[in-house]
């Protein structure tokens, strides 16, 4: 199948990847001809603008930063005369995928909205979990494509956004869960417990969550840092969550709080970096680091 594909940053390349290697021909754009090079010597071709690909091919994924470029690439692929169906597969919100929509469904193009939750890491080893809100028959038509790239799929119903709005219920949710996990353990390593110990007691007790199970052990206790995702995308990631919690009028006293925390860190200078550096706020302001004792390896 010929298939389009906007966006080879860290989790687009890693999508872009499982497609290709699924034996579609892909067509791809993005500003870096160095994200470019790997997927051309793979036999992809590539293009110099994302209309370019639109040109080329009927199905045509994005995986973007924002919904600022989303709505201008949007405006491109809608230009493009190839393309039926486009599948934004980006964290943006409903307002800015609403915009998506419009601007393609002008010119006759259908929208499946699909963001995806896993990172980079889940996506080369294909366990990403796969979201899509889009009419039964376009979602007829991503479903097979969404099963080659992930192990679960999750179809939230048939207008466009709420599937946005599930990735963004969802990423509430792990923001919290990494604030108040890693407070915690700063609380408990400046009081002398050991941090291996606290993470394998919680893991089997009432505080496991997704923090504790994989990135304090992965990232936080080894020193490592390198999870897979920005801080950046975060705070990106709870304002959007709580945007959507205004346009439907429901308080959100936590998650308020938690989105200040990780505004806090951004400002410190921290945004590029891997999002588990957030512990280092908190390890800062106790003067105690959460590492394990055991050695590296």
């Amino acid at each position: 199948m010929e298939i389009g594909f906007l966006g080879l940053g860290q989790m687009g390349a890693a999508i872009a990847e499982r497609l290709q290697a699924a034996g579609h021909q892909l067509h791809v754009f993005d500003p870096n001809a160095a994200a470019l090079a790997p997927f051309i010597e793979r036999g992809a071709v590539g293009h110099g603008a994302a209309t370019a690909v639109a040109d080329s091919a009927p199905i045509v994924f994005a995986c973007l930063p924002n919904g600022r470029v989303s709505e201008a690439v949007a405006r491109d692929v809608a230009a493009g005369t190839a393309v039926r169906l486009y599948v934004e597969m980006s964290t943006i919100g409903s307002p800015a995928l609403e915009q998506v929509r419009r601007t393609v469904a002008a010119r006759g193009i259908a929208l499946a909205d699909c963001p995806v939750s896993g990172g980079p890491k889940g996506a080369r080893a294909g366990t990403l979990t796969m979201l899509c809100a889009a009419p039964p028959e376009v979602r007829a038509q991503v479903r097979p494509l969404l099963d080659q790239v992930g192990s679960t799929v999750f179809e939230l119903g048939d207008k466009p956004g709420q599937a946005q709005l599930m990735k963004l219920v969802n990423n509430l949710v792990n923001a919290a869960n990494m604030a108040t996990a890693f407070e915690a353990l700063v609380l408990g390593a400046k009081g002398g417990l050991d941090p291996d110990q606290m993470v394998a007691m919680m893991n089997v007790s009432t505080g496991q969550n997704s923090a504790t199970l994989t990135k304090v052990p992965r990232a936080v206790l080894t020193g490592s840092f390198d999870y897979g995702a920005s801080l950046t995308t975060m705070v990106k990631d709870v304002d959007l969550g709580l945007q959507e919690a205004e346009m439907l009028a429901v308080p959100m006293w936590v998650h308020r709080q938690v989105g200040t925390l990780w505004r806090l860190a951004e400002q410190q200078g921290l945004g590029p970096q891997d999002f588990t550096n957030l512990i280092k706020v908190m390890e800062g302001w106790a003067g105690v680091e959460v590492r394990s004792a055991k050695p590296a390896g």
